[in-house]
Formats: structure tokens, sequence, C-alpha cells
């Protein structure tokens, strides 16, 4: 079924049963994804998804939620039926609405279709992918972690106040994570991750490069001391953990009181002035790009740190009211509903003069730590304190020289983070996770193992 016959059908069982008030999403899936160990097909799968959530008003106007899988007429009624009886539990105390955007125009870019690849070609590209990158090093014993999928969907919002919209994107992912072994010397990992829009878009070769040259660099290893050190955050890192904290411009973390935000925020310097940050759902280099939020409100791109001033929060309709402004397309459908970051774009302002733009990662001849990836996120990380302490691969750079560090945390204070940021590099690199140069920081705490 397409979209309008969907809400035909939601909008017809609706009237029978005398509600006036409802909305919904549906997402539909086709996916196929496969994984390999040493050559043999380790898992593959090949699924048919679709979710209908649907939320329904009562007469008090207090909302109620339920999710279906069954697009029949007697599936749509009993969710219906679900849902009204659940608004009987409704929040009184905030009272959801529709989005005043959710009948605005919408951006839908234009993308060449993909066709399935299917399992088996798959499981061919993968098995090559895997045998090559065990062939590009003699260290290199396995890819213990691996996969290769494709995802072909559709999303529709609607409502009875007659939005209607839907989009369809097709996403492709592949990822290599390479374990390399030598005598007398620890296991060391590393790999690569590479998205497009269909498997096509993807290079299989820069990828398998890139994992085994990671790898392989890793096994010239040493401990490092207890120290403060100068940190580089690559691009990728830095994302990390400003999604790790996004709770800052997050209206609903604020209304919840798990934020460092506050209502009147908003104009506070909180970082250097060199430092911008953008939410960029549209941003033409995002794979999963989508035009509009779980409200039906429109994407847009959303200033959060402009100058180091905090400019924006992220909203839902519900949020948005409270705060007296309008929502920002960066919510999910529930009746306590979400609100999370799209994919951030981070930049140097005009405001730059006091940066040392002698610190580069590939030229800088001092002492430093070059962060390359966070890990432990969910357990490192105290948005609602500010702190973080969590484990990282990385380098300790030394006269041009660098060697892999064993193993190491790196502690600190997002708020000391943002305010003793001393160059923000020219170049802007893309990642999975969005857009960013290379950061440094004055001094952050490393506990290492020696």
């Amino acid at each position: 079924m397409n979209a309008t016959e969907i809400t035909t059908k939601i909008s017809n069982a609706a009237n029978k049963l005398s509600i006036e008030k409802w909305d919904y999403g549906a997402s539909f899936s086709n996916d196929y994804s496969v994984q390999v160990d040493k050559g043999a097909a380790k898992q593959l799968k090949a699924s048919q998804k679709q979710v209908l959530t649907l939320r329904v008003w009562n007469k008090e106007n207090l909302v109620g939620i339920t999710t279906t899988s069954d697009l029949s007429e007697t599936g749509i009624i009993k969710a219906l039926e679900q849902a009204y009886l659940a608004s009987e539990f409704g929040n009184k105390n905030e009272i959801t609405d529709f989005s005043p955007l959710a009948k605005n125009p919408i951006q839908v870019k234009e993308i060449d279709k993909k066709s399935p690849l299917g399992i088996k070609k798959l499981l061919e590209i993968l098995r090559r992918a895997e045998a090559l990158l065990i062939e590009s090093h003699k260290s290199i014993k396995s890819i213990p972690y691996n996969g290769l999928s494709e995802s072909f969907y559709e999303r529709i919002y609607a409502n009875s106040d007659g939005a209607l919209r839907n989009y369809s994107k097709s996403q492709a992912a592949l990822y290599l994570y390479a374990r390399a072994e030598e005598e007398n010397k620890k296991p060391r990992s590393s790999g690569s991750v590479k998205l497009g829009y269909g498997v096509e878009d993807i290079d299989i070769e820069s990828c398998i490069k890139e994992a085994s040259k990671k790898t392989i660099a890793h096994l010239n290893y040493s401990a490092i001391k207890t120290s403060k050190y100068l940190i580089c955050f690559s691009p990728e890192a830095f994302l990390t953990l400003i999604n790790a904290f996004s709770s800052i411009f997050n209206a609903r973390s604020i209304i919840d009181g798990v934020s460092l935000s506050s209502k009147s925020s908003i104009g506070e310097l909180i970082s250097i002035p060199a430092l911008n940050i953008f939410d960029d759902g549209l941003n033409d280099k995002n794979i999963s790009s989508a035009p509009f939020d779980g409200e039906g409100t429109p994407t847009k791109k959303l200033s959060l740190i402009n100058k180091g001033k905090l400019e924006n929060f992220l909203h839902s309709e519900s949020t948005a009211k409270i705060f007296n402004t309008m929502p920002t397309g960066h919510a999910g459908l529930g009746s306590k509903v979400s609100v999370s970051p799209d994919w951030l774009v981070v930049e140097r302002s005009n405001e730059c003069k006091d940066l040392n733009m002698a610190l580069d990662h590939k030229n800088y001849k001092g002492e430093f730590v070059y962060i390359e990836e966070l890990n432990a996120i969910h357990a490192g990380v105290r948005a609602s304190q500010g702190s973080f302490s969590l484990p990282f691969d990385g380098w300790l750079y030394k006269n041009g020289e660098k060697n892999s560090i064993e193993s190491a945390t790196v502690a600190g204070d997002i708020k000391y983070l943002l305010k003793n940021i001393i160059n923000i590099e020219k170049k802007e690199e893309l990642t999975t996770s969005g857009i960013s140069p290379h950061v440094w920081i004055n001094e952050l705490s490393i506990t290492g193992d020696e």
C-alpha cells in the first residue's frame, strides 16, 4: 500500500470508532546483510519489515500510542482502539499536539534509485574483501567483525488535520575490523566503515586499505605515562564526544533536568569564539538524510553553537511549546516524544585570531596525544554532570615520530574542553556521523599503564 491508501484506511477506521484526532508514522523496509568468517558464511539475513506507530487523542486531548505491523482493516481498528484506551493514561502535565509545521513544504533529495544486489552477490563481495584484507599483511590473521548490508525503505507521516508526506531511499554499509598478531606482542585491532546509497557507491578497495593500514600501524605500540597531555582529537573522535553530550542542546533533556543547560542558556558563551557547530540533517554528504522528523516537521540546518555562543536547542512540538518557540525537526514519535540530533557539522568561525595555527596534526613536532577513536561511550560518559572517562585508540607523537598507545583512558569535563580548545584546523573531514576538522585541546588527563 502507498501512503495515500494507508492514510485513507486509517481515516475510515477512525471515523467508524468516532476518533477525531490521530496521527501516524509508518516505516517499510527490505534489508539484506551478510557476515563471513574466513570465507565461510557466518550470518545471512534478509528481512521485510512494516511498522505503523499510531497516536490517538481522546476528548480530554490526552494522547495514547500503539504500534502494529498488521495493516489490514481489522489490524488498524484494533490498533486505534488500543491507542484510545492508552490515552486514558496520557500525561496531563504536558499536552502533546500536532507539529504546527507538519504541512509545511519539505526538501526531498533527488537520488538515483538503487536495486538490491541480493544475499548471494553481497556474500561474494564480502568474501573477496575479507580475503584481500587478510592477504594485505602477514600479521593480519582474521577479520573478526565484518559486514556488508543494503537497505531499501520508505517513511510516511500523516495526521487527521490533512498532513501527508513520505520519502523513500536506499542505503548500504560495509565495515571491516581486522585483528593483527605478532610474536611477543599483544593482538591489535582497527577497522574502517564506508557508507553509500548502494553497494556500488562504496569504495571497497579504500575500505580494505584503510582497515589494513590502521591495524598494522597499531602493532608498533608502547605504554604511556599517566599525566596531562596536549590533545588532538580526530574528526570522528570529536564528533563522538559532542554527540555524547548533545543533551546540552536538547530541550527534552533540559525539561527532564538531565542537561548542563537551562532554559535561559541561549546566548551563553559555552566554548571559545572560534567554534561553530550546526545540525545539518539535509547536508548533501549525509547518506541517511531524512526530509522530516517523526512528527512531520521539516528537517533544516540549525545553528547550535555560533562563535562559541549557544544559539538554539533541538525541539519537538511539545518542548517548543514550553519554550515558546517552534519545533526544529529533531523529534521521534511517541506519547513523550524523544529529541535527538541528526548530523553534526563542526567548523572554525571567523573569530579565530586567538588560535594557535601552528598546531597541525601532520606537521607539529612537539609532544601530543592523538585520539583516533573513543570507546565505551555509554559507560564512560556522565552527560548530566559533564564528565567523561573513556578508553581510546590513539598515538603518542614526539619529535615527529609516533607510537601507538597500548591502552589508556582520557578523562575530563566537556565544559572545560570546549573552553580550552586551542586550535581548530582548517580542513574539514567527512565521517559517518558528520563533518569536522581536527580539534586541539590545551590539556586533558591521560591514564596509562606505565
